[in-house]
């Protein structure tokens, strides 16, 4: 059974920078969009970033310019560089891979960004 083990998470000071990781466990066959959401407590969970099979990139409008999503096909992994970090940020991030036939989230990793 394919899992997304997500990584990179930690606390870092405002300004700072963090990049996420985030790896299948097994094969994914027909490997669409790879998305990043976040979700900060007491709010809904939010779309960050997407990318699509041919690495076309879209983006929150509370993080263009400072964050970078980007993926490795490969190694069916996408990476989220995360600069110029805010509190606003701080949140749960999780990813989420969509495939033809179903799509698969990640557990969810903490960043904590302080003032």
């Amino acid at each position: 059974q394919v899992q997304l083990v997500e990584s990179g998470g930690g606390l870092v000071q405002a300004g700072g920078s963090l990049r996420l990781s985030c790896a299948a466990s097994g094969r994914i066959f027909r490997l669409n969009a790879m998305y990043w959401y976040r979700q900060a407590p007491g709010k809904q969970r939010e779309l960050v970033a997407r990318i699509t099979s041919l690495s076309s990139t879209n983006y929150a409008d509370s993080v263009k310019g400072r964050f970078t999503i980007s993926r490795d096909n490969a190694k069916n992994t996408v990476y989220l560089q995360m600069n110029s970090l805010k509190p606003e940020d701080t949140a749960v991030y999780y990813c989420n891979f969509v495939t033809d036939l179903r799509e698969y989230w990640g557990q969810g990793t903490q960043v904590t960004v302080s003032s």
